[in-house]
């Protein structure tokens, strides 16, 4: 990944401060009812707010993967491309699905500079080799095949683009950070 790559320090599209009635469920947190600014950025687009929407909580709630592995996924895939927003929103549900902050803060840094498992780890090279060459290697596949049977395979593929996908568009549209959202780790 480029390090070099400056990222916007300001939205380049405001967030919608004055979410129409129609749109207030799919621009907060599920269960809060609080806004969060990539959903009212996406709000430009209904559309596209109602489809990503629909994807994010598929693969949110509703895959075969275990909540922790997933964050792993999301998280490395956050770090690769220095999606600021995306890292720290998925920090706190990192955290809330077992993930320790030394782990956390693992995920920043090269892969072999933290012990990770070896079920861990597959998923963190998913992720590094996804970011780097958008194919898995086999060497990684194999790795992940030990352990996760084809429908997670397909999730877990799946979830590392779209949240390539998302970490994209969050830097592009310059996308700041809620209250409350930690940044990278120290």
């Amino acid at each position: 990944m480029a390090a070099d790559r400056v990222r916007p320090t300001e939205a380049r599209i405001q967030p919608i401060a004055d979410v129409p009635e129609e749109l207030r469920e799919l621009t907060s947190v599920r269960g809060t009812g609080e806004p969060i600014n990539i959903l009212r950025t996406l709000a430009h687009a209904p559309n596209v707010l109602k489809r990503f929407s629909q994807m994010g909580g598929t693969l949110l709630f509703r895959t075969s993967v275990p909540d922790r592995e997933r964050e792993i996924v999301i998280l490395r895939v956050g770090s690769n491309c220095r999606s600021v927003y995306e890292f720290g929103q998925h920090t706190l549900i990192g955290r809330q699905s077992g993930l320790s902050d030394a782990e956390i803060a693992g995920l920043t840094v090269d892969a072999d500079a933290f012990a990770w498992s070896a079920d861990d780890r597959a998923l963190v090279d998913l992720a590094d080799d996804l970011c780097r060459d958008d194919c898995v290697s086999d060497a990684t596949w194999s790795a992940l095949a030990t352990r996760w049977d084809e429908r997670q395979l397909v999730e877990l593929v799946v979830t590392a683009g779209f949240y390539r996908m998302v970490s994209g568009f969050l830097n592009s549209a310059g996308v700041q950070l809620d209250a409350g959202v930690p940044g990278w780790p120290s």
